[in-house]
């Protein structure tokens, strides 16, 4: 017995394990507009078509770029063009494309590496997209916190919201994604999930739910929130690199590692970073409870 028998993932989740830190590493992403169901894996079910999976598949992951559906909120029938978004985030210098296709096979003929690049114009600059996990095929959580999160926001921002596949981390629902910058949100609610996407237009970042921004790993995750969290900074102010741990307290085993953060001023600050265990649980609902454990970061030391 573990204590959380009958909780969803996300509430088992809510309990005692923080959001910093737990933002997918993606810094590429595909995204591919599919009204249909969707099935439990984005490419593995197959439901783009037998004709481009496997090669889809292989491509994607020798580029490091994360598949995603995508699909207006609500049920929606196809008209046959599909909106295809394809962006890369960055520490700075995230950039987002759009682009339509008739065809699903001319997925194949898009160059992914492309995305570890500068913006290739192959399609209409964008720079707003929000992504809001409603995969109710990979976990139960997603479909029922995601959904009206996603009617919220569209509401608010017509045009630019999109329900998505997948986003990594199921506990965290709901989850949501802006592009290109891969700022990651969890456990919102619907002003929460207004306020990141307001905060984010004016070149902001809303620290309420505030999972970190893809691009980094988890403890250069923890490492920009918790100067965040003591210092007012733009949204693209701070950069962080991974950097060495040094005298950091504790015991060495569960030092995660450091990172420094530098504000474009030429402030810096390096944050130690150690790991927490927490009592085992599931991490989507219905599976077997697994070791669940976060990043958490010291208090950032500034250097002079």
């Amino acid at each position: 017995m573990t204590g959380f028998e009958g909780l969803s993932c996300s509430a088992a989740a809510a309990v005692d394990i923080p959001l910093p830190g737990s933002a997918t590493h993606v810094t590429g992403w595909l995204c591919v507009e599919h009204p249909g169901a969707w099935g439990r894996d984005v490419i593995g079910d197959e439901v783009l078509g037998p004709e481009i999976t496997a090669e889809l598949a292989a491509r994607t992951k020798a580029a490091r770029v994360r598949p995603t559906l995508i699909r207006r909120p609500g049920r929606n029938e196809s008209t046959g063009a599909r909106t295809v978004l394809i962006a890369s985030s960055r520490p700075r210098g995230s950039w987002c494309e759009r682009l339509e296709i008739t065809d699903l096979k001319q997925l194949l003929d898009l160059d992914l590496h492309l995305l570890n690049g500068p913006a290739p114009g192959i399609g209409v600059p964008v720079d707003d997209p929000v992504l809001v996990c409603a995969h109710g095929k990979r976990d139960l959580c997603c479909a029922r916190l995601g959904r009206p999160i996603a009617a919220r926001l569209a509401a608010q921002y017509p045009d630019r919201v999109w329900e998505c596949s997948h986003t990594g981390g199921h506990r965290f629902a709901p989850a949501v994604v802006l592009l290109p910058t891969g700022l990651t949100y969890g456990r919102v609610d619907g002003d929460g999930a207004v306020e990141a996407v307001a905060a984010a237009d004016r070149n902001a970042i809303s620290l309420e739910g505030f999972r970190g921004r893809s691009c980094y790993s988890p403890v250069e995750q923890v490492a920009e929130i918790a100067v965040r969290e003591r210092v007012p900074a733009a949204a693209d102010d701070l950069t962080v690199v991974s950097a060495e741990a040094g005298d950091a307290p504790g015991d060495p085993a569960t030092v995660a590692g450091a990172a420094l953060v530098t504000h474009r001023d030429g402030r810096r600050w390096q944050v130690t970073a150690h790991t927490v265990a927490h009592a085992p649980r599931q991490a989507s609902c219905g599976a077997a409870p697994k070791p669940a454990t976060a990043v958490i970061a010291d208090p950032p030391r500034a250097l002079f």
